[in-house]
């Protein structure tokens, strides 16, 4: 069989990057783990073919090249995925979709041939036995979460690593805590599950065979769920391994604030060469986590917590969030503060979203303040819930936080300010990454002499230059990344809908 892997475009978002990579002459950010992972789970005898529409544009001869049209997708992607089901009904093209968008709103979905739903490696095989008895379904349902003992190395030969700011991987899936607004433990459980130490090497054996060097995001939603198991075996070997290879790889995570407990952890996500980590903190207003059961953020003093990570040598990026319903007046000014004086210079804030099947949607369906479905842009002004708080209020304070954390001034202090207390680990030998001696001179020209940060763009590339000439490479980044956050945020349209379908400003 012809098996054509489908990848939707994302819209322009906060994760997207989309502004910063056009200085580095990158498409996309991370390549579709989950479909290179599925094209290495089918038979291997089919050819396959991949098209990220971040990347390369979607041909109708490639749908008419096609016996199956596979396709994976998250909320965020949704116009994108319609616009792809458009396209594939009118060449007739048979389609077989899953991933989370598929998961969570099958009923949305009813023109696709064939929905594999859950985790691939429970669902899939069933798929793959009925066709080849001619007898495929349209629903296939995951009951229980699989193990990953048997989850191949994904297919990397599908995709031009050049074409993406950085590799992705996967160690595990599942998180231990179950925060009220998240979906993660429902659509992966909060028993974590992980590969194992040999699975994870020839990953990153296959990773470096494809000549591949810098940045790998693990993409586990929570990389610390097992500590133990981290420290006695998986880090160790990494430690090992990178050290065998001269350090090719820099990772970063995502990982729950009680890392900062644990200093062993630290110490060894450091030296097996973790540079980064984001944390969901999401308020500095601790109602707000005994309100959403984010238990592991309560009775704590989060900005020493951050500080304590970043000492560390981990920088810190944050999710944060408005629109709880014990949310103070005061609430916006508080998470400016915040975000401020802790140095997080990559500070995602959103409003609150009650994603479908969560616990948070669950109670407000119950209490009547369900609007609509969600855009899955975690940096959309859309509310699809009755807030607490006046939605014109909420959205005003929600854009002064955005405007005021990402203007210059407010957004080169928090650099400065990390950078100041900064001292990272040893990560191997200085490489110079592709595309970078291009996005050196095309920010000296976009953010050092026509961009509205000039001002303070000089007086970062001095000062890191005399005074921290090895974040010298770092402070610039900060810098184009920081440009690409004020364009989103400038392209924001400042209005959500009320539940009588009028608009508040």
């Amino acid at each position: 069989m012809n098996i054509l892997l489908l990848y939707p475009e994302y819209p322009d978002t906060f994760w997207s990057f989309r502004h910063a990579l056009r200085f580095i002459g990158k498409k996309a950010s991370f390549p579709p783990l989950g479909l290179l992972t599925v094209a290495a789970m089918l038979p291997s005898v089919w050819t396959k073919r991949l098209v990220d529409l971040n990347v390369s544009p979607l041909l109708d001869t490639d749908i008419r090249w096609a016996d199956y049209v596979f396709i994976s997708a998250m909320s965020v992607q949704r116009e994108s995925v319609n616009d792809i089901l458009r396209r594939c009904r009118r060449s007739g093209a048979k389609t077989v979709a899953g991933g989370p968008l598929f998961t969570t709103a099958p009923a949305d979905f009813a023109e696709v041939d064939h929905l594999v739903m859950g985790e691939a490696e429970l669902t899939l095989p069933l798929f793959l036995e009925d066709l080849e008895r001619g007898e495929a379904r349209h629903l296939y349902e995951a009951y229980g979460f699989a193990s990953l003992s048997d989850t191949p190395i994904p297919l990397w030969e599908l995709i031009d690593p050049r074409q993406y700011g950085a590799m992705n991987i996967q160690y595990s899936r599942g998180c231990p805590f179950d925060c009220e607004f998240c979906d993660i433990t429902q659509l992966f459980g909060r028993s974590p599950r992980a590969k194992s130490r040999n699975q994870l090497i020839a990953e990153l054996d296959a990773l470096a065979a494809r000549g591949w060097t810098g940045g790998l995001f693990f993409v586990d939603d929570n990389f610390i769920g097992e500590k133990l198991i981290l420290k006695r075996d998986l880090l160790p070997a990494m430690i090992e391994w990178m050290e065998g290879h001269r350090h090719p790889f820099e990772f970063y995570t995502e990982a729950s604030i009680n890392l900062a407990d644990d200093a062993e952890l630290m110490a060894l996500m450091v030296r097996s060469g973790f540079a980064e980590v984001f944390i969901g903190i999401e308020t500095p207003h601790d109602d707000g986590h005994t309100e959403s059961g984010k238990s592991q953020n309560r009775n704590r003093d989060l900005l020493a917590s951050v500080k304590k990570i970043q000492r560390a040598g981990l920088q810190v990026q944050a999710g944060f969030i408005v629109g709880f319903d014990s949310d103070p007046p005061s609430i916006f000014e508080q998470q400016i503060r915040f975000i401020q004086e802790s140095g997080i210079v990559t500070a995602m804030v959103g409003m609150l979203t009650a994603l479908s099947g969560t616990k948070l949607h669950q109670r407000l369906l119950r209490e009547g303040r369900i609007l609509g479905d969600t855009s899955g842009n975690n940096t959309g002004v859309s509310l699809n819930f009755i807030p607490n708080m006046k939605p014109e209020t909420l959205i005003a304070g929600y854009r002064t936080i955005l405007t005021t954390i990402y203007a210059p001034r407010q957004y080169y202090q928090r650099v400065f300010g990390f950078l100041s207390e900064y001292r990272p680990r040893y990560q191997g030998p200085f490489r110079l990454k592709s595309g970078y001696v291009g996005a050196f001179f095309k920010a000296i020209i976009y953010l050092g002499l026509i961009g509205a940060e000039r001002f303070h763009f000089w007086k970062l590339f001095f000062w890191s230059l005399l005074r921290r000439p090895r974040l010298f490479p770092l402070a610039i980044t900060f810098a184009i990344y920081g440009h690409h956050f004020r364009k989103i945020t400038e392209s924001m349209q400042w209005t959500a809908m009320h539940d009588d379908g009028e608009t508040a400003c």
